[in-house]
């Protein structure tokens, strides 16, 4: 079992010095826009990733004027203590520690603490560009195993110098490829794996997906969901040297598994284009409950789940559907945001558990 017991937040974005106590395992939030609802959840989120599910920069996180931040959060996981802290000092370096312990990478806290966050913006998973997708897939591979985080860090890495020596190319007019095969060798390596992981792991949910879509939505519809991938049909090394005149000319890596994509289709054509705002916003919710089965399911505990404003997403009975669900059916940790405390009242007196609610 994972359990926040309370977090602490010390000039994080808008909050000077704030405490927060959560004492029943359903947590509702409530307050105008504004005043701090979704701050708090990207405080909890911190403690989990030790980054933002909202910016990229740590820097706009501190509260304006300040030099730094400063999290705390106690969990209590499988009923031992664990206090998670995260600062940023006024010189933009990073810490995290957990009982007192720091990381020298803050890659090994990744799925330490399971989380699964849905917030208004996400609904961009499902009609944005393949990168919104990829993103999803691999923050759920790297909560799952940590062999696969190193591994994308690293292809990443080599991507990027890669890229870099292909705009070097016409610049210093370079002549000699030795340092291409390099780079080659060392991307088809870890590529491969990242597709193999992919592939094998995506056999399994993308099903789940589907099963949970037809939950929510409360009944059947033609969704057809698939993995793809330029590797379905030869080697990375194959496609990379296929592609090396390509990519000397465009300056740039144009194959490989930073362009994996889930192709998704209702009744055989581009959901994005044909699905209504409902049937959108309940395939976003039956994708982040798959990852929060999937995380459950390898970790034997239910992950913190953070519901961002959602009331305002769902219709009455897909959000009876998706509370029943992950409150009923599951016996993890539920912070859930709105800016009316009757509505979130309602809902959880429906469903008769007990809850907590604070107001900001």
């Amino acid at each position: 079992m994972l359990l926040l017991n309370n977090i602490s937040l010390t000039q994080f974005k808008n909050y000077q010095h704030r405490q927060f106590l959560f004492t029943e395992r359903i947590v509702g939030i409530c307050g105008p826009n504004g005043v701090g609802k979704t701050n708090l959840l990207d405080a909890i989120y911190y403690c989990c990733f030790t980054k933002s599910y909202f910016t990229r920069s740590d820097s706009q996180n501190m509260l304006h004027g300040s030099t730094g931040f400063r999290i705390e959060g106690h969990f209590s996981l499988q009923h031992d203590p664990l206090k998670a802290v995260c600062i940023l000092r006024e010189t933009g370096r990073k810490e995290f520690s957990v009982n007192e312990e720091p990381y020298e990478k803050l890659a090994s806290h990744i799925g330490k603490l399971p989380c699964v966050i849905i917030a208004p913006d996400d609904v961009q998973i499902i009609t944005g560009g393949s990168e919104d997708r990829r993103r999803v897939l691999d923050a759920l591979l790297c909560q799952l195993d940590a062999h696969y985080l190193q591994q994308l860090m690293d292809y990443n890495k080599v991507l990027q110098q890669r890229n870099g020596f292909l705009k070097s190319l016409i610049e210093k007019r370079i002549t000699d490829y030795s340092l291409l095969d390099v780079y080659d060798e060392q991307l088809a390596r870890y590529g491969t794996f990242i597709y193999q992981k992919r592939n094998a792991f995506l056999q399994e949910f993308l099903p789940l997906v589907s099963n949970f879509y037809t939950q929510i939505a409360g009944q059947s519809e033609p969704l057809t969901l698939a993995y793809e991938s330029q590797l379905h049909d030869c080697s990375f090394s194959q496609l990379l040297q296929r592609l090396r005149q390509k990519d000397c000319i465009v300056q740039r890596t144009s194959g490989g598994i930073h362009r994996d994509d889930i192709n998704i289709q209702l009744n055989n054509q581009p959901f994005k284009s044909l699905a209504s705002q409902g049937q959108r916003k309940s395939l976003l919710f039956a994708l982040k409950l798959a990852e929060f089965d999937t995380l459950k399911k390898a970790k034997q505990f239910p992950p913190l789940l953070l519901l961002d404003d959602v009331f305002e997403k769902l219709d009455a009975d897909r959000m009876h559907n998706l509370l029943d669900h992950v409150c009923m059916k599951n016996a993890g940790q539920v912070f859930i945001t709105d800016t009316h405390p009757d509505r979130i009242k309602l809902h959880f007196n429906n469903l008769g558990i007990p809850f907590q609610l604070i107001a900001l």
